[in-house]
């Protein structure tokens, strides 16, 4: 087993971690402070922000804030330390997403916060920068990752989760039974996924370039699906809203597209199937990742149905499959996926 795989494989694992910490005193303490800096300071204003994964990250963390009642935004790390740093003259909770807390741009921020800005870090490593310079780290404790984000992106997306609910007091043993759940759901997919792999690598053949759409929360994992596409793979991918993609994208679809969609249980189920029924009548072909089994019997549309109705967990379990397409489509090509042949793992310039 290579090491992309091995830290897929960690996923389970590396949940059931998180789930010990915060549903224990010392996580739950840390959560408590959280709640505190927003009941006893000014705070007109939520903020997430970060770059890559964690970025991407963050968009459905906002979400399921708004949801709660918590309202927030998104601002790309590298877009507020140019562009936006007027934001911070009124008083803000600022929650920095860094996995290993040393992102150029995270601490560059972190310089340059006055007193009306009080930061709260989503970590992975300890003893970070962003670790030791939030005034509250909510560590992610997924344990070390050397590869592609896989595991420390479904670590730091629960922590976000996990704090939404708890500051709109919604944090319970029914949402630690669900993320229980999940755990097991994710341990399942990589027992008995592998078999479907090589139907799924016929299906989508070679490919110059892929689009991958979704919605809602899964908007997140659709992101990180391209990059980890981009970095693992050298293939260029994007990542794109549904609505985004109907608004001129979808002329490029013809004979030879190919596409990822997530149909995410909820609001816009309708909206991604008949998207995905639309590509599919332009001659595109799609690998739809759904959490009920479509009505559709259709040539050019590969549905891959995973056991999930929670729209955020969703979006979550239903990033394993293409975790497990990119590290087999490698394979199948003779090279190993997540490897930094340009880069690194921690982004040191801007």
């Amino acid at each position: 087993m290579n090491k992309f795989l091995y830290e897929i494989h960690e996923q389970p694992a590396a949940i059931s971690n998180l789930l010990s910490f915060y549903s224990g005193p010392p996580g739950e303490n840390l959560l408590y402070r959280v709640k505190d800096i927003i009941e006893n300071n000014k705070i007109e204003q939520i903020i997430f922000t970060g770059m890559g994964s964690s970025y991407f990250i963050s968009h459905a963390a906002s979400e399921l804030f708004n949801k709660n009642n918590l309202h927030s935004f998104v601002i790309n790390t590298g877009e507020l330390l140019h562009y936006n740093m007027k934001l911070f003259d009124r008083g803000t909770l600022l929650v920095c997403i860094s996995q290993s807390g040393e992102s150029f741009e995270i601490v560059e921020i972190l310089t340059k916060l006055n007193s009306k800005v009080h930061c709260i870090g989503i970590v992975n490593d300890e003893q970070s920068t962003l670790d030791r310079k939030a005034g509250v780290s909510l560590q992610c404790k997924a344990g070390r990752e050397e590869k592609t984000s896989t595991k420390t992106f479904i670590a730091s997306s629960l922590v976000s989760f996990i704090l939404g609910w708890y500051l709109s007091g919604s944090w319970n043993n029914q949402k630690v039974r669900m993320i229980e759940q999940l755990a097991m759901k994710i341990k399942e997919v990589l027992e008995n996924y592998v078999p479907s792999i090589g139907g799924l690598l016929s299906f989508l053949g070679d490919l110059d370039t892929i689009q991958i759409i979704a919605r809602g929360p899964s908007f997140s994992s659709a992101s990180q699906s391209a990059l980890m596409f981009r970095e693992a793979l050298h293939i260029p991918a994007t990542g794109i809203l549904g609505g985004e993609f109907r608004h001129g994208p979808m002329e490029m679809v013809s004979e030879g597209f190919k596409a990822i969609l997530f149909a995410s249980p909820g609001k816009t189920f309708a909206q991604s199937t008949k998207m995905a029924r639309d590509i599919a009548g332009f001659g595109g072909k799609v690998m739809l990742i759904t959490g009920e089994k479509p009505e559709i019997k259709v040539d050019r549309i590969m549905p891959v149905v995973i056991d999930e109705t929670d729209e955020f967990l969703f979006s979550l379990l239903g990033i394993v499959p293409v975790q497990l397409l990119i590290d087999s489509y490698a394979k199948a090509r003779a090279f190993e996926a997540g490897n930094f042949n340009r880069g690194a793992k921690v982004t040191k310039s801007e």
